[in-house]
């Protein structure tokens, strides 16, 4: 009898056993289920981390704080202290952090105004030449962040400002622009202003290009005034996409570097992001190590406060309906026959001088034979000299440094475009797949949080990773694959999930059908379906990683990238060989963008007038 007992439990185990062998090995042979497994590991190993890291760097006491009482590896909340409530906090921190503050609320209103008014006038009105309005309105976005504001600073600079030289508009009309108007808080906010406006554009005209005329023409019925009209229908309409724009441009501006390096270093205009670089820049024999780890938290921290600030605005009760299906018409103003096209003249000349003015400025200030030397006619030694011409720089068409920087920036895009791309469409395959379960959720919003973290604290957390680190320290092109690759994830998982929902599953159970193995199914059958949306996974991580300055500036030596020899030759006063290196870059990024248009179809202002 307990013979046959223990058979019968040894027979059970054995059926449980199986049963959960079965169960694993049903579980494992679906791909989606492998990758959801592999990329939450890696994800949450690449995210928390570094971040985990930073927290316990910023307790920590480093080399050069070392004394008889903290001892190097030990922990203090010293840096708290020093940060918050030190007799140097106000220059160390409140400051910038006001700066921050202030830049990203001015920043926030040029934003809205002109890209707002702008997208109105796109969609709501009877102005001629839209389309190359729309078209070239979104360059300031493509091109790289501190495009811009070199232009501002090559145009408005004057004799009158600290290091200052003849710039153009000086050239021109004999005038000496201000101080305040050429470096400082309001050419800062001005310029990110400018930058994001396209925000603004794409994100309110889309809602004004398809909102029911009904609603406005009821106004009118009721003899409303326009202005009424506009005020009381039409802006509170608009609401989710201004309220939008807002977040996106001052979670932007909060942690923008490139901009505020250029307009705000000559007088000494600190915000939080080039305080964080003046705290992190010597590296591993820094004194303020600990206080730059908290920065970077900072910023982290009001990142998040922001996406919680939108979650909870977005999350109400309230309905923005403005499609019914009842008027597929849009109702748009006359603007009278001459108004028109003076309108139209007037956002012409606009959007060419901040949009295609930069460039010319570039070539211009490339060609001059002296910085600020308009009287000496031009030439062409800065870019066919073959000799050297300053600090072992040659020309820029015989320079090996700004070849091989442009080389490298385009290497490293290229291999953040393919991981990223790879991983991103994996990614999306698997949350489309799964999309129901908690392990999908949960690594889609892991894949989505390095989007929400500053790419300035980012590139802090990384380097302060890698100097505990050595290898990491000693391969500094890994590190700046893994944090673009880790960057730019979002961009390409969100676009192939978007893909992949728009697939039915019919088409890939057809092919399991008949016993095709998965590899075959995603470059045979779901790749082709849908290799636009999957090539913007691919392209769009390229195309931001050439114009990225912040992501990489603790990490790329100089050199290594175009973005990175820019700023040295800043700091070494070659203005000529910078605004080359410059227009060289932008012409390339817009090639870049040109092709990934024709191979795509895709456009940023597609849909909205351009």
């Amino acid at each position: 009898m307990e013979k046959a007992i223990q058979n019968n439990n040894v027979d059970s185990f054995k059926v449980k056993a199986k049963r959960f062998f079965n169960k694993q090995k049903t579980f494992f042979g679906v791909p989606a289920n492998n990758i959801l497994i592999i990329f939450g590991i890696l994800l949450v190993i690449l995210n928390f981390i570094p971040l985990f890291s930073v927290v316990l760097d910023s307790f920590t006491v480093h080399l050069m704080e070392a004394n008889g009482v903290l001892t190097v590896g030990s922990y203090t909340f010293a840096h708290y202290v020093e940060l918050f409530a030190g007799p140097n906090c106000w220059g160390m921190f409140y400051k910038p952090l006001f700066n921050s503050l202030a830049v990203s609320v001015i920043s926030c209103c040029f934003a809205v105004l002109f890209g707002g008014t702008v997208a109105f006038l796109i969609t709501r009105t009877n102005m001629p030449a839209k389309k190359f309005i729309s078209s070239v309105f979104i360059f300031p976005y493509i091109m790289p962040q501190w495009t811009l504001a070199l232009f501002w600073k090559n145009l408005f600079i004057s004799t009158s400002c600290v290091g200052g030289y003849t710039g153009e508009f000086e050239a021109l009309t004999g005038l000496a622009a201000p101080q305040w108007f050429v470096f400082g808080m309001f050419p800062v906010a001005l310029i990110l202003g400018l930058h994001y406006a396209p925000f603004a554009y794409i994100l309110i005209g889309g809602i004004l290009r398809n909102m029911d005329a009904n609603l406005e023409e009821a106004a009118t019925i009721l003899n409303i005034p326009k202005w009424k009209t506009f005020t009381h229908v039409t802006l509170p309409i608009v609401k989710p996409a201004i309220l939008s724009t807002v977040l996106l441009v001052f979670s932007s501006a909060m942690s923008s570097y490139p901009v505020a390096v250029t307009l705000g270093k000559p007088v000494n205009f600190e915000v939080l992001a080039t305080q964080l670089q003046i705290f992190l820049q010597e590296g591993k024999y820094s004194a303020y190590a600990g206080v730059g780890s908290i920065t970077s938290i900072v910023l982290i921290v009001i990142g998040l406060l922001i996406l919680l600030f939108n979650q909870m605005s977005t999350g109400t009760r309230k309905s923005y309906t403005t499609v019914s299906g009842k008027s597929g018409q849009v109702s748009k103003q006359n603007l009278g026959k001459v108004n028109r096209w003076f309108v139209s003249a007037i956002m012409c000349l606009v959007v060419v001088f901040f949009c295609i003015g930069p460039m010319a400025s570039f070539l211009l200030e490339s060609l001059l034979p002296n910085t600020g030397d308009f009287s000496s006619g031009l030439t062409t030694i800065w870019w066919t000299s073959k000799t050297e011409i300053r600090n072992g720089y040659k020309g820029l068409l015989y320079s090996p440094e700004i070849w091989s920087a442009l080389g490298g920036s385009i290497g490293l895009s290229l291999v953040c475009a393919l991981f990223a791309g790879t991983f991103g469409l994996l990614i999306g395959y698997a949350v489309s797949k799964k999309r129901k379960s908690k392990g999908a959720q949960f690594v889609n919003g892991l894949a989505f949080l390095p989007y929400l973290l500053p790419s300035i604290s980012l590139s802090a957390i990384f380097f302060m990773l890698s100097l505990k680190v050595s290898w990491l320290y000693a391969t500094p092109f890994l590190v700046c694959v893994i944090i673009g690759v880790l960057k730019y994830i979002p961009f390409a998982s969100r676009s192939s999930l978007n893909a992949m929902l728009q697939l039915s599953g019919e088409i890939e159970e057809a092919a399991v059908i008949q016993n095709v193995p998965w590899w075959k199914r995603m470059t045979r059958i779901i790749f082709p379906i849908q290799k636009s949306s999957f090539l913007s996974g691919y392209l769009l991580p390229f195309i931001s990683c050439m114009r990225e300055l912040s992501l990489f500036v603790f990490i790329a030596p100089t050199g290594m990238i175009l973005t990175t020899l820019m700023f040295q030759l800043q700091e070494t006063g070659i203005t000529a060989l910078q605004n080359g290196a410059n227009l060289i870059l932008v012409i390339v990024i817009l090639i870049f963008n040109w092709l990934i248009n024709k191979v795509t179809g895709a456009s940023l202002d597609k849909g909205i007038g351009g």
